[in-house]
């Protein structure tokens, strides 16, 4: 667990903010993977914070269900059926291309370059981090153009939750390609203001990796 370490007197932060941001990134790096039970004291121990801190860290990541909690075997990142996985994908197919459709429209050149610059830094890194990171930053900055803080907010928890298995198979070229050749699509459909189009390529895009994120967990069996 030597990449989970960080120092909680460096930042400007609770302690509690901390372990909840260092938690929640370990899972989104895939440092901590789905169904992997967390051991309280060894995360304290590692952090250099008591436990309380990291109590509350877990019970805010179990309300953004990313974590659930049992009665016997504690707190485990939370593990997605494939039903749950699809089930996810179709929540997120409609509320981001409801995003897109709205977004598209009131895009501004400034808006518009912004994504044509985040689209050439992941094209160019071979930092799957980076490039998630990046990717996160491509999505919000098209729904952030609607102007709906309440369906930006729902997006992202839904996202979120999603964002663990992308992190397992981004590493494969073939659906690094596809997905760069969506990005583009997308991103020309709102350089040019179609609202239509951009929710469609964010539908297909959507569907295109919920299908590989289930193949994906399927072969390596990496849902339970």
């Amino acid at each position: 667990m030597e990449g989970l370490s960080f120092d909680p007197a460096s930042q400007p932060r609770t302690r509690e903010e901390f372990a909840a941001d260092r938690l929640r990134e370990a899972i989104f790096r895939g440092e901590l993977e789905p169904g992997q039970r967390l051991d309280e004291h060894a995360l304290a121990e590692l952090w250099g914070v008591s436990r309380t801190p990291v109590r509350s860290a877990i019970r805010i990541l179990a309300a953004e269900s990313l974590i659930e909690l049992h009665p016997h075997r504690g707190a485990v990142v939370n593990a997605l059926s494939p039903d749950e996985l699809e089930e996810i994908y179709l929540v997120r197919g409609m509320l981001e291309g409801m995003a897109a459709r709205l977004a598209a429209p009131k895009m501004n050149e400034e808006r518009v370059e912004t994504l044509r610059s985040i689209l050439a830094e992941m094209d160019a890194t071979p930092d799957p981090d980076l490039w998630l990171a990046l990717n996160n930053r491509f999505h919000h900055t098209i729904y952030q153009a609607a102007n709906r803080p309440r369906l930006l907010s729902i997006i992202e928890y839904v996202r979120n939750i999603a964002t663990p298995y992308i992190r397992q198979f981004i590493d494969a070229p073939d659906h690094m390609e596809s997905s760069r050749m969506d990005h583009h699509r997308i991103l020309e459909a709102c350089a040019e203001g179609d609202g239509v189009r951009a929710e469609a390529e964010i539908t297909k895009h959507l569907q295109d990796v919920c299908v590989a994120n289930l193949e994906y967990v399927a072969s390596n069996d990496a849902v339970t």
